[in-house]
């Protein structure tokens, strides 16, 4: 599960995300800037995913969707990340607040390790990780599909919990 608490920030509010949530979050998914790096969805992917799923909200609205897989494993702790944003909510520092909120509640559960891995050409995503304090580390190539059914890279960035800006 990606945390049972509810962590609140200055806009952002994460919680677990219901079933209630998943209708909104897929159409999210599908605004057509979302879904150019997410693909397409459905539903039942959507519910599939909720139980490492968290819903980020802005002023009560379903806002976006942040993706948080915790490996437990004692020798190898990290948190691996991924986030999505509705189009209205991008470019105004709604994502990397969401992002400090859910890494700082982690490091206080132990972790110290985060990775996250946009694709390469999403330069935006990039840049708000980076201001975070991930750090490029490689490129994972041809690692997703892109929407015609190619394939595409990305970037693995990570962050050590004393990088968190």
């Amino acid at each position: 599960m990606a945390t049972d608490r509810i962590l609140r920030g200055d806009r952002v509010v994460l919680r677990a995300a219901e079933e209630a949530d998943a209708p909104a979050l897929l159409e999210i998914l599908r605004e057509p800037a979302v879904a150019a790096w997410w693909g397409s969805n459905e539903l039942s992917e959507v519910l599939q995913e909720l139980h490492v799923s968290m819903t980020i909200e802005v002023g009560g609205e379903v806002a976006g969707l942040l993706l948080v897989h915790e490996e437990t494993e004692p020798d190898y702790p990290s948190v691996a990340l991924d986030i999505a944003l509705a189009t209205r909510f991008q470019g105004q520092g709604i994502g990397p607040e969401a992002l400090r909120l859910v890494i700082r509640d982690h490091v206080e559960r132990g972790h110290h390790r985060f990775t996250i891995d946009p694709t390469v050409s999403n330069e935006h995503a990039v840049r708000a990780y980076a201001a975070v304090g991930f750090k490029p580390v490689g490129i994972l190539r041809q690692s997703e599909r892109d929407p015609d059914g190619g394939w595409r890279d990305a970037v693995l960035m990570d962050l050590l919990a004393g990088e968190l800006t």
